[in-house]
């Protein structure tokens, strides 16, 4: 008999295994082109809004029964099934020349495009926004809703992509993984699918020509996925996943073998975030992203709000040092209290730090309540700054910082020339965290929200690897600590790649820290420097992570996969 095995290749964002039938989320059926034009605009407009409405009730009552991440990017969801912008945009759509569902598709269409040109968050929630479009039409013809179909028996799920509202609604009891053809490494379901620990791949190309119900194997660490696995296959997956679910076991510091000392810090969004990382081996947090909890605020929140907040993220630490990053707000993550107007290039204008130059009340408001906080606990905080560019940023900061009560102020490298002007900007602060996935997509050039792009934002780009290389050295000129809590971290090959560069510490998705401790364990600090050494020395981003491969423990290859 003909096997009828074979592999499709993509990019793996989610570690772990999973084998079953795969559920492939179908598109949603194309509009009626005989839809006859609107006779009565207002009655249609009302039905429009109605099934908007019903869209928005159904997923606050999702979001209802969530928590965290997940239950935010729900009820962000809901939030634009009930902009009233879009309700105008329909409205302007209804003139006589077209029907109530293509006056909405319109709408939906036009709007995404506004969304795009923003980028950033915006850019974000383009898919939510179509999911949102497409469940509305639905309701207005009164047909299935379209998206993830109901699932009777555990399965891997297949998409063209999944808007970060419908990857958060995931049962975890019935998808055993995602994989996706479009997509991107730091994609939201890329990022929701390793916090709830689903393997996951995104970037498959012939994905879905997968048929229904066809048994397939996703490897989530190579982005590998094999259609009608044999028994071979399916042993050696399972075993893997096996060593996998034993690492949880791991709990001790993050080192090398030889005993370099590495600490694996958790990256958190939220209060329920941190209670349950501060559950784990975590050492304690590297990225605290603050404006996570802010985006739904009209008015800007006082200290006594804020330090409340702070006090509940910061407590289930007990000693372990919380790193805070001040509010990275701007044009690509909106903060109705602190919009300053539209700009030509969002991602290149007024946000982060640069943001809080011209609102230094929201600063001084922010820093005073992490001392509340921090006196509160008695907990050990470190504040830092993004989008910080020169030194003299850099310094300003920290002495704002420290003015507030706060003794350790650092800032976030992510442009390439706080990477190249290290030296400066650390004689200038206590500390550096590294985050790569802003440095990878202003170093290449490269929308990290592009699926398409994926490519470039590999995290073994050698030019990027250059940069953090460039960071590290101002960290050693200065003695001053450099750590990465970009998604790069929590790759077990590049985490290697990092320790011998110099960073000190890594921060990631608390559900990707047993893999890398477990491969920090098997190499002494001299392998890691030879394989920083050979990283740098490739053409590019492929040669880059099989060189270092070659030089990795058999045990991590083989628990890799590579």
């Amino acid at each position: 008999m003909t096997s009828t095995m074979r592999t499709l290749t993509g990019i793996g964002v989610s570690p772990g295994s999973a084998i079953g039938p795969v559920a492939v989320v179908r598109p949603p059926q194309p509009l009626p082109a005989t839809e006859p034009c609107s006779a009565d605009p207002q009655q249609d407009l009302t039905r429009v809004a109605d099934s908007l409405s019903v869209v928005a009730d159904d997923l606050d009552a999702k979001a209802a029964k969530l928590e965290g991440d997940a239950a935010e990017m729900v009820a962000a969801a809901a939030m634009i099934a009930r902009d009233p912008g879009l309700i105008e945009a329909v409205e302007q759509n209804l003139d006589g020349h077209t029907g109530p569902a293509h006056a909405l598709q319109a709408a939906v269409a036009g709007y995404a495009e506004q969304f795009e040109a923003l980028g950033g968050y915006f850019a974000e929630r383009v898919a939510d926004l179509r999911d949102v479009g497409m469940r509305a039409e639905a309701v207005l013809l009164g047909r299935p809703v379209p998206g993830v179909p109901e699932l009777t028996e555990p399965s891997i799920v297949v998409a063209e992509d999944l808007a970060p509202a419908e990857t958060a609604m995931l049962s975890p009891d019935l998808v055993l993984g995602i994989i996706t053809s479009g997509g991107g490494r730091t994609s939201h379901t890329a990022i929701l699918a390793a916090q709830r620990g689903l393997p996951a791949a995104v970037q498959v190309a012939g994905a879905l020509e997968i048929p229904d119900g066809t048994t397939v194997a996703l490897d989530g660490e190579s982005g590998a996925v094999v259609l009608d696995p044999d028994e071979t296959v399916k042993t050696k997956l399972r075993a893997r996943s096996e060593r996998l679910a034993q690492l949880n076991e791991l709990t001790s510091p993050g080192s090398t073998s030889d005993g370099h000392p590495v600490a694996l810090l958790a990256n958190i969004g939220d209060v329920n975030d941190a209670r349950a990382a501060a559950l784990t081996a975590a050492e304690g947090v590297g990225l605290f992203r603050t404006e996570f909890v802010f985006l739904d605020a009209q008015n800007a929140p006082g200290v006594a709000e804020q330090a409340d907040l702070y006090e509940a993220v910061l407590a289930p630490f007990g000693t372990r040092p919380v790193t805070v990053r001040t509010l990275d707000a701007g044009a690509d993550k909106p903060l109705a209290f602190a919009d300053l107007g539209p700009e030509p290039n969002p991602a290149l204008g007024r946000r982060g730090y640069r943001l809080m130059e011209e609102r230094p009340d929201l600063l001084r408001d922010q820093l005073a309540a992490l001392a509340e906080a921090q006196r509160r606990t008695g907990a050990s905080v470190k504040v830092m700054a993004p989008m910080i560019a020169t030194a003299d940023q850099a310094r300003a900061f920290a002495e704002t910082a420290h003015e507030a009560g706060l003794p350790v102020a650092g800032i976030m490298i992510e442009v390439p020339s706080a990477a190249l002007r290290s030296r400066h900007l650390l004689a200038a602060c206590d500390f550096a965290s590294i985050g790569t996935n802003d440095l990878s997509q202003y170093t290449m050039a490269a929308d990290r929200m592009v699926g398409e792009l994926a490519d470039l934002l590999d995290p073994f780009q050698p030019a990027v690897i250059d940069l953090v290389a460039a960071a590290c050295e101002g960290g050693r000129i200065n003695e001053r600590p450099v750590g990465v809590c970009g998604e790069s971290a929590g790759d077990p090959l590049m985490a290697l790649v990092l320790t011998g560069l110099g960073v000190s510490s890594l921060s990631m998705s608390p559900k990707r820290m047993p893999l890398v401790r477990f491969a920090l364990g098997l190499h002494e600090l001299a392998t890691c420097r030879a394989m920083a050494e050979a990283a740098r020395a490739c053409a590019d981003a492929a040669e880059a992570r099989a060189g270092v491969a070659d030089l990795a423990h058999p045990d991590l290859r083989e628990l890799l996969g590579v």
